[in-house]
């Protein structure tokens, strides 16, 4: 195919161009998530977010603390009102089906285990009960 008169290509040109464009994309996009799914089996992306929010509550009342100053009263409150939703999504995620129990679970068949992660672990439902 040769170039016209302004030295463009024909169309087909760019439209293979923009395939092949999207096709990476599409590949590297696909990888990505395969990435934040896997990642997701471990810790959820909300206890994730939740967790790095409430690190950030904590670090702002040490930067008071650090200057001599009590943290303001809002602050306090913040700190406590993450205090028990941590406790909330931490009882949600060891209940039964819940993602730490899930991890809890195939890290307790692990033999070489430092620490016991069967005592937290909920007893399997038997048929008909």
């Amino acid at each position: 195919m040769e170039d016209n008169a302004e030295g463009l290509h024909p169309e087909l040109v760019y439209l293979r161009d923009i395939a092949r464009d999207i096709r990476t994309i599409k590949q590297m996009f696909t990888e990505v998530v395969k990435y934040m799914k896997d990642a997701e089996q471990e810790v959820s992306e909300k206890m994730r977010r939740f967790m790095m929010y409430m690190h950030d509550i904590h670090d702002i009342s040490y930067m008071y603390t650090e200057m001599g100053h009590e943290p303001p009263p809002w602050i306090k409150r913040e700190m406590e009102r993450c205090d028990d939703r941590l406790r909330q999504l931490l009882d949600a995620a060891h209940m039964d089906g819940g993602t730490f129990e899930k991890v809890r679970r195939e890290m307790a068949a692990d033999p070489l285990n430092r620490w016991d992660h069967t005592r937290q672990l909920t007893k399997p439902k038997e048929n008909g009960a």
